[in-house]
């Protein structure tokens, strides 16, 4: 029997605004926690896994120097606290005529159905399903190297890793022992963060002496990138500091250097050099998931992004938005897109959640307006190197050391409140520091 309170609830759903939102990243669920923090909407946010990391932290976790278990957001707590619906599953069909959104079956890891394929019905679709690396058809690349595309690739590098250092530590009787040797492909942000971290983890587990002592024992790190420089992407001033700081950790730093092909032990460049690897990570270039280039006739580019306008939304069909790394949203100056970086997903994300409600009701979207705040790069405990735009602080900038470490944490700061809210990002970040003295920095087990 449905009482008078359950009637005017589902009543006041069935009115809402449904709102479908495919893909629980950065922009997904900052999008889907500010929505539903809101009347009006009906909220539902799918995805194919159960909980959320900040990609930009995937480096640590690989790394084994962040402990997952104080970052991690469950979906379904998070979604049943903030007053939306998470489902979970992949993504496989779109029906653009009918607004539904169509989900394969979800296996779990002991190959058990969990849910079946089902549908779910639209009024708007926000597509936010992020990016994969792109191996540009490299031969050996899927069989021989690892990524770190999401939370399952990095924990499972580090499991990796720590059988390497077991390995390792098992020959320690030989009277020279080899070193852990890994190859970074690929020295853009990820790449150049992750050498920095393995360093750190080569310290603690390896500690007899001075870093260059540990890297000549323990870890050794060889960083390779295709460009002149590394960062290639980013202002030469700031590769030149990156550099310069990965020098004296050690990281050995091939550029200019082509990989030929990936194989079981060792890594091929185009000149003939064989680099060997025990552990070697694919962290070159990116692209959109694949099925994103052939869903239901919408527009994507060479990269599988599908296309959008300024005001985020899909050039083939209004009612379809995509925002973060998945999109290729037009620059103000029309000169290039948006590039894939984090401030970008942010960004798109609050500018949804301040107009979707207008649009609900008939209003056009206006069009969202890219603010670069510069780049921040974290090498590790050592130091952190970045540069700050004129818009953030009056003209362009570049920054170093403590207060430069100080701006990167407070980007992930700004993550943590766009989906907990200011008390427990604050408690949250308290606990962490106060937990942190008594325990090692780096998970070995």
């Amino acid at each position: 029997m449905v009482n008078s309170k359950q009637r005017l609830a589902l009543l006041a759903s069935a009115k809402a605004h449904r709102v479908i939102i495919v893909g629980g990243g950065a922009a997904g669920l900052e999008l889907a926690t500010q929505l539903s923090d809101s009347s009006g909407f009906s909220v539902t946010l799918i995805d194919r896994v159960r909980t959320h990391v900040w990609k930009p932290k995937l480096h640590e976790i690989a790394a084994g120097t962040m402990d997952i278990a104080s970052h991690e957001v469950g979906y379904l707590a998070h979604a049943r606290k903030h007053g939306f619906e998470f489902r979970i599953g992949e993504m496989t069909r779109l029906d653009r005529e009918g607004k539904e959104v169509w989900l394969a079956p979800y296996i779990d890891a002991e190959g058990e159905e969990v849910t079946p394929a089902r549908s779910f019905g639209y009024d708007t679709l926000v597509i936010a399903v992020g990016s994969q690396s792109n191996d540009f058809g490299t031969p050996g690349v899927r069989e021989n190297t690892l990524k770190l595309e999401s939370l399952g690739d990095a924990s499972r590098f580090n499991r990796k890793l720590m059988n390497a250092c077991f390995r390792r530590q098992a020959s320690a009787l030989d009277d020279e022992p080899k070193a852990l040797r890994v190859c970074i492909i690929g020295a853009g942000a990820t790449g150049v963060e992750l050498a920095s971290e393995l360093l750190r983890t080569g310290k603690e587990v390896y500690a007899t002496g001075s870093t260059r002592e540990v890297n000549r024992q323990g870890i050794e790190v060889h960083l390779i990138e295709a460009a002149e420089r590394i960062l290639p992407a980013l202002p030469a001033r700031l590769s030149f500091a990156a550099s310069r700081l990965l020098a004296g950790q050690g990281v050995e730093v091939h550029t200019a250097a082509k990989v030929k092909a990936v194989h079981a032990t060792d890594v091929e460049l185009d000149d003939g050099r064989r680099l060997p690897a025990e552990l070697t990570v694919w962290a070159a270039g990116i692209k959109a998931p694949a099925f994103l280039k052939e869903l239901a006739g919408l527009e994507s580019n060479r990269l599988g992004q599908l296309v959008v306008g300024p005001s985020l939304q899909t050039t083939r069909d209004a009612r379809i938005f995509a925002i973060g790394d998945c999109a290729a949203c037009p620059t103000t100056d029309g000169q290039g897109v948006v590039p894939p970086r984090a401030q970008a997903a942010h960004q798109q994300a609050q500018h949804l959640a301040r107009h979707l409600h207008a649009y609900a009701k008939g209003r056009p979207v206006p069009g969202y307006r890219y603010r670069d705040f510069g780049s921040l790069i974290s090498l590790g405990q050592f130091s952190t190197v970045g540069s700050l735009m004129g818009g953030l602080v009056g003209r362009s900038m570049f920054i170093e050391g403590l207060f430069a470490k100080s701006m990167y944490l407070a980007m992930y700061k700004k993550h943590e409140l766009a989906i907990h809210g200011w008390r427990r990002m604050v408690l949250e970040s308290l606990a962490r520091m106060l937990s942190s003295g008594g325990r090692s920095r780096v998970k070995l087990h």
